[in-house]
C-alpha cells in the first residue's frame, strides 16, 4: 500500500531537526510505526519474534550496542527494552547532533526512565487518521 502523507510527517521533520531524538506515541494502529519508517534508515523491531530474545538480552545487558546502525535509527516499541532510553540520552549527548533516533510506542504504556530527556528526546502525539466511506 503507498504512504499516504500525514500533518504528522511535518511536524516529525521539525522535531527531528531539534531534538537528537523523537518519540511518536499514539494509540494502536495511528501509523506511528509507519511514519517513522518513512524517515528511518535502519529499524530494530522489538516485536519482531524471530529476533526479539536477542534484542531485549542485548538492551538489558548492553543497550548501546543496539545504537549501532544508520542513522536516523528507529526503535519500534521501545518500552520493551527500557534500558535503550538511558543509551540514546547518553549517545545524544556525545554526538551533539539532531535526528539520530527514532521511538515508538503505544501511548497506553507508561514507562518509568532515571530521567526525562529534556532536550534531547521531544515527543509527538499522532492520532487515528479519519478515512471517508
Amino acid at each position: 500500500m503507498k504512504y499516504k502523507k500525514r500533518i504528522a510527517d511535518d511536524l516529525l521533520d521539525l522535531k527531528m531537526e531539534a531534538f537528537g531524538a523523537t518519540l511518536i506515541v499514539g494509540p494502536k494502529g495511528c501509523g506511528k510505526t509507519t511514519t517513522a519508517k518513512q524517515k528511518a534508515k535502519s529499524v530494530v523491531e522489538f516485536q519482531d519474534e524471530d529476533n526479539r530474545d536477542k534484542y531485549l538480552a542485548v538492551a538489558n545487558n548492553v543497550p548501546s550496542k543496539l545504537l549501532i546502525g544508520d542513522k536516523p535509527r528507529l526503535f519500534d516499541e521501545w518500552q520493551d527494552a527500557p534500558k535503550i532510553w538511558g543509551a540514546i540520552r547518553k549517545s545524544i549527548d556525545d554526538e551533539q547532533e539532531n535526528g539520530l533516533y527514532l521511538l515508538t510506542g503505544s501511548s497506553s504504556q507508561t514507562v518509568v526512565t532515571p530521567h526525562t530527556g529534556t532536550l534531547r528526546i521531544s515527543t509527538l502525539k499522532m492520532y487515528p487518521i479519519p478515512f471517508k466511506k
